[in-house]
């Protein structure tokens, strides 16, 4: 290659130039440039100090705020006068990459421990922060644990780029910045990557490295156990994070923090409140609608955005009916970024050097450069204490003999001399005579030896102390532990990553997991739900759920909080039922819109169910009585005592329509399934009579059908419970609870009786039946009656447990006074 030099003289007239051609070799020429390009990109500007954890661009910003007093007890200033005081004494390139570090710096969502504390839009997950002229910052206090003691000659100081000022070389770093706000930037050949972590965890690996310095990393693991990212989320799997600590390169996975939620009386959704790192709302969002327009993302109908300042992320995800909620969860994983990985590289600047670096040696560079920056911080100290003492020492001196001092002083024609005469005469040093001569008289006074006096003795204390931590490494380690035990204790935050060693599976995806494969790994998720058998259960207090693919219920046990069951249909997921209300109106329901609840050994507690009023639409008056099968006869009892066996010939393409047509003023209070003619029908009345018949005397009937006389009632009574009880049970039993009309509810429990069923003969239908409850005295009514298989439950309406007699009373007998009130009856065990 060949480099021209010309040179053309002045004058218009001169054409001719000379020419010095200089011939260098191109491929030295390009190595000698690559090589001081990558080594300034390499140490001044990609890659962090392993010892403070900042890049060059990161410690300029900080020292400058902190020499310009931005402390977080003050004001905030403009960003775009920092950016100019850093670009100007330290900072040779452009005001954009400067700002950008300064940003960084500020964003809560990148950094674990915040180090600068911004005002004004610093950006956003998915947004870019306003310009510097728009924005304020000051030093987070954090942040001053990083510069503080630059005074103390703990560093080293550097020239800037002009050689005008200096700057340090590297800052104290009270705490191990690198881990726990991690680095990331890409320098030539190499690029660095580390992970944010919890300060608390870090340091408290630190304080065990600076006890055991041949601690190993399984010792440190026990205190850092994974990344702490600042936006919270899950770690799947932690073998990658192992390999990073034990290597410095790894990777794991990431995911959202997601719950299944109820929305609304017929949809679920999912709620993500964490994303991933440096993942934002709006990108996922993005990919999930790209998702469901390219057909790779079923059963999502909608999302929504509910992100506040106040509340923080939220967004919405509603599913479709049917679609099982894990199933499409998995698929967001899949195919959205609500699953990330990261990977690890902890490259990082050692002695200027490039290394990567595990976590041990990542701790250990850090405490040995905390140790030293203690070391010469304690010998600064020492220096100056020293110091000082040697001149209290000249000024007691010089106050025994005030008097012969001030005559020295006065006689001296000159300062020199008199500093002469002092150091002859009383044996000081020139810097102790300098202090005399520069005394003001009123330091001279009594008051002033005795202060004097005292802190000669604290200043020889201190000294003794200094000189002890600088002679004893162990006392030296121990200074630097108690400091960061202060640092993790004022700055320290509860975790908010989740590490699992695996995909943790709730018992609910547990549940809708498919059969095994035969290898005894369970199949993936079904991402519809699959018509399998189920629960629709209708409590006392009005709750209404489904149960999670379960065959039969078994017995509950006992439960301190229990709601009663009102009915429980056996279905599918995917099947239909029916609604009864008090006005004989019958609605159809799918079973797949119900909230489903977790499985469990034995019933469900209906803490995940709905009420029924905003699951159906009632009208004014009206109440829900049961749940009943859509494909069998039904038996319906209401309060006139009439009675209806209906045959199942519903209508397929209507919603709601008429079961029973009641006369006036009458309601519906019972409905049971009674398919098969042995059955026993019984009424109860408020007069306690009850009536127990054969289903075949009431021969099925359509639906518009108004029914039959069932039991004949005494002028003023009413029908209080209306239900079934099979053939041959011998575990039935008759609930009744007497009280007084209109008395005031909770005022007087009442008296409650348990009978066995068996004991009530079986009589005609239309007939008034047999006493079931003898009435004592200021009782005239049954509050609660109830008829079915035992042993029987009772509760409140808020589905709090209450206490029934043990023993069975006589048919006609009388009730035992109860302690609580009892509102509902129903059966404790449901069989299959």
């Amino acid at each position: 290659m060949a480099r021209r030099q010309s040179t053309a003289p002045a004058g218009d007239a001169v054409q001719d130039y000379t020419e010095n051609i200089v011939d260098i070799d191109v491929t030295s020429e390009m190595e000698g440039s690559f090589l001081e390009y990558a080594y300034s990109v390499i140490y001044s500007r990609a890659l962090p100090d392993a010892r403070d954890g900042l890049k060059p661009v990161q410690r300029r910003i900080l020292y400058m705020m902190s020499e310009m007093g931005l402390r977080p007890d003050r004001g905030h200033v403009k960003s775009a006068r920092v950016v100019g005081e850093v670009m100007g004494k330290l900072h040779p390139h452009g005001d954009t990459a400067i700002y950008d570090a300064m940003v960084r710096m500020a964003q809560d969502f990148s950094l674990r421990l915040p180090l600068i504390d911004g005002h004004g839009n610093f950006g956003s997950l998915d947004d870019g922060p306003a310009a510097p002229r728009y924005t304020e910052a000051r030093l987070a206090a954090a942040a001053l644990t990083l510069t503080d003691h630059l005074d103390e000659n703990v560093v080293d100081f550097v020239p800037n780029y002009d050689n005008q000022l200096t700057q340090p070389d590297v800052l104290p770093a009270a705490f191990p910045n690198l881990l726990v706000n991690g680095a990331t930037g890409i320098a030539v050949g190499m690029a660095t990557n580390m992970a944010p972590h919890n300060l608390v965890e870090v340091i408290s690996a630190a304080r065990h490295l600076i006890a055991n310095p041949e601690a190993t990393l399984e010792d440190l693991m026990r205190f850092v156990p994974g990344p702490d990212l600042p936006t919270g989320g899950r770690i799947v799997g932690l073998d990658g994070i192992r390999d990073a600590y034990a290597t410095g390169r790894g990777s794991f996975k990431t995911r959202a923090k997601v719950e299944v939620e109820q929305l609304s009386a017929r949809r679920t959704g999912l709620v993500v409140t964490e994303l991933p790192y440096m993942v934002g709302p709006e990108k996922v969002i993005e990919k999930i609608k790209d998702a469901v327009n390219g057909k790779k993302l079923t059963g999502i109908s909608d999302i929504v955005d509910l992100t506040d300042r106040k509340h923080g992320l939220r967004l919405v995800i509603e599913l479709k009916n049917g679609f099982n909620p894990n199933a499409v969860l998995q698929q967001l994983y899949r195919f959205s970024p609500m699953e990330d990985s990261f990977g690890i590289n902890n490259v990082t600047l050692v002695d200027g050097q490039p290394q990567t670096l595990g976590l041990v040696q990542l701790l250990s560079v850090y405490v040995d450069h905390r140790i030293n920056v203690v070391r010469r911080r304690t010998a600064f100290r020492l220096a100056k204490k020293k110091d000082r003492l040697h001149l209290v020492e000249g000024l007691l001196i010089a106050i025994v003999d005030i008097d012969e001092v001030i005559q020295i002083i006065r006689s001296s024609d000159e300062v020199a001399a008199a500093r002469e005469r002092l150091m002859s005469i009383y044996d000081l040093t020139e810097i102790q005579a300098n202090y005399i001569l520069e005394l003001r008289l009123r330091q001279l006074t009594k008051y002033s030896r005795i202060e004097l006096e005292k802190e000669q003795e604290e200043l020889k204390r201190e000294i003794a102390a200094l000189e002890a931590i600088l002679g004893s490494d162990q006392l030296l380690r121990e200074l630097v532990s108690d400091e960061l035990a202060e640092i993790a204790e004022k700055y320290g935050t509860p975790r908010r990553t989740v590490l699992l060693e695996s995909e943790a599976v709730s018992p609910t995806v547990a549940a809708l997991a498919a059969t095994p494969n035969g290898k005894g790994k369970a199949a993936p998720l079904a991402l519809e739900i699959a018509d399998d058998p189920c629960w629709a259960i209708l409590t006392a207090s009005g709750q209404i759920a489904r149960t999670a693919n379960q065959d039969s219920l078994a017995e509950s046990g006992p439960r301190s909080k229990h709601d009663v069951f009102r009915s429980v249909v056996k279905t599918s997921a995917r099947g239909e039922i029916a609604a009864v209300t008090s006005l004989g109106r019958m609605l159809r329901l799918q079973v797949m819109d119900m909230p489903m609840l977790p499985p469990m050994s034995g019933l469900p507690n209906l803490t995940g169910g709905v009420p029924a009023k905003d699951f159906i639409t009632l009208l004014k008056g009206e109440s829900l009585v049961a749940f009943a099968p859509l494909d069998t006869v039904l038996a319906i009892g209401t309060a006139q005592g009439v009675v209806k066996r209906v045959q199942p010939d519903y209508p397929l393409n209507r919603e709601d329509w008429e079961v029973i047509a009641l006369k006036d003023k009458d309601t519906v209070v019972g409905v049971e399934p009674a398919g098969a003619d042995d059955v026993d029908l019984v009424f109860v009345t408020r007069q306690a009579q009850l009536l127990r018949f054969n289903a075949a005397t009431v021969r099925p009937q359509g639906r518009t059908a108004g029914g039959m006389v069932g039991i004949k009632l005494a002028d003023g009574d009413q029908v209080l419970f209306f239900g079934t009880v099979a053939p041959g049970d011998d575990a039935a039993v008759v609930v009744t609870v007497s009280g007084t009309e209109g008395a005031l509810p909770g005022t007087a429990p009442g008296a409650g009786k348990v009978t066995a069923f068996a004991e009530y003969p079986a009589k005609g239908r239309a007939t008034a039946g047999v006493r079931a409850h003898r009435f004592l005295k200021g009782e005239d009514t049954l509050l609660v009656a109830w008829a079915g298989h035992g042993p029987a439950k009772a509760s409140s309406l808020g589905g709090v447990a209450r206490s029934l007699p043990q023993e069975h009373g006589r048919r006609d007998g009388s009730g035992i006074p109860l302690s609580q009130a009892v509102d509902v009856i129903g059966p404790s065990m449901t069989w299959a």
